[in-house]
């Protein structure tokens, strides 16, 4: 417990958005996938996820870890329609509409709050990514629930202090969502294997580094200098702590950055693809939309249309 107790104490909690959505008409999304983690409650209505469509209960909560590509389902699930992530991303006013009344929170038909937020240990490490948990349904917590709705409702109003309650709400269903996770024994090998090298100061060094000089160098022979080892051994050493090779993590870590610019800044997409480490635009292109199924430009749109 002492150790989980570091860990949450290491997180660095950002909120991202919230929404009160209602659906509009059902949809499968077959390879949904988003950088942040979701934490979505259905207030009515169905949703249901993966290959095997496991249903949320109304009043439950599914939980997505960040950069866990799942399909997912709104609405009934007999007759939903099909449609790959790009298409969704691109036309989610067809599909989904978003409240701003406080007052209509919980009281829709086909309806769901949702909190997006990211989780890093260290500053560097996306904490639910890293551990390697698939998405996972959270059965009816009222307190997890009542605290969902306080941040959907600080969101939609203009209240003195309405940021920092939200990043303390943020922090609070990240530390519940821990808890969930283990006072039910979930993911226990996961937990057991993926937490441990939160512990180890040569890879944190390197998880810094990477984060710090993004947009740089980060060939092998570079980590390897960070870390004290050699080059042909750091590789080995971050997959056998890591369960990736660092250049997977890099460039999951440069494309995350792309997404961060994206949102944020009005920077074109080669000065976005040149700051986060590739001199190949067309290359970058590439391996964003492999990645996120979309194309960086339909990413920036999804951001200007309330990210609904």
């Amino acid at each position: 417990m002492e150790d989980y107790n570091k860990i949450i104490e290491s997180l660095g909690v950002k909120f991202i958005k919230s929404r009160n959505i209602r659906i509009l008409q059902p949809i499968r999304i077959k390879n949904y996938y988003d950088v942040e983690n979701s934490l979505l409650i259905l207030y009515k209505g169905e949703v249901s996820f993966g290959e095997e469509a496991t249903h949320v209960e109304e009043g439950d909560m599914l939980f997505i870890p960040g950069g866990k590509m799942i399909s997912v389902t709104y609405g009934n699930s007999e007759k939903p329609k099909a449609v790959t992530n790009e298409e969704f991303m691109t036309h989610r006013e067809l599909y989904f509409d978003a409240n701003v009344d406080p007052a209509k929170i919980g009281t829709q038909e086909n309806s769901f709050g949702l909190v997006a937020f990211e989780a890093k240990v260290f500053d560097s490490v996306n904490f639910f990514t890293s551990l390697d948990i698939p998405p996972f349904i959270i059965k009816r917590d009222d307190k997890l629930a009542q605290t969902i709705a306080e941040i959907l409702t600080e969101d939609m109003v203009d209240n003195i202090g309405k940021g920092r309650i939200i990043k303390i709400k943020t922090e609070e269903i990240v530390i519940e969502v821990i808890r969930y996770i283990i006072q039910n024994r979930l993911f226990v090998e996961q937990l057991a294997t993926n937490s441990t090298y939160f512990k180890d100061p040569r890879l944190i060094d390197i998880f810094a580094y990477i984060k710090d000089n993004i947009g740089g160098d980060l060939s092998n022979k570079v980590l390897a200098n960070v870390a004290n080892v050699s080059e042909d051994y750091v590789g080995q050493y971050f997959k056998m702590l890591t369960g990736i090779n660092p250049q997977d993590y890099i460039e999951y870590q440069r494309m995350e950055a792309a997404v961060g610019l994206l949102r944020t800044t009005k920077k074109s997409i080669r000065a976005i693809g040149a700051e986060v480490g590739y001199k190949d635009t067309a290359y970058f292109c590439r391996r964003f939309k492999m990645m996120f199924g979309i194309p960086a430009g339909k990413m920036r749109r999804r951001e200007s249309l309330m990210n609904l």
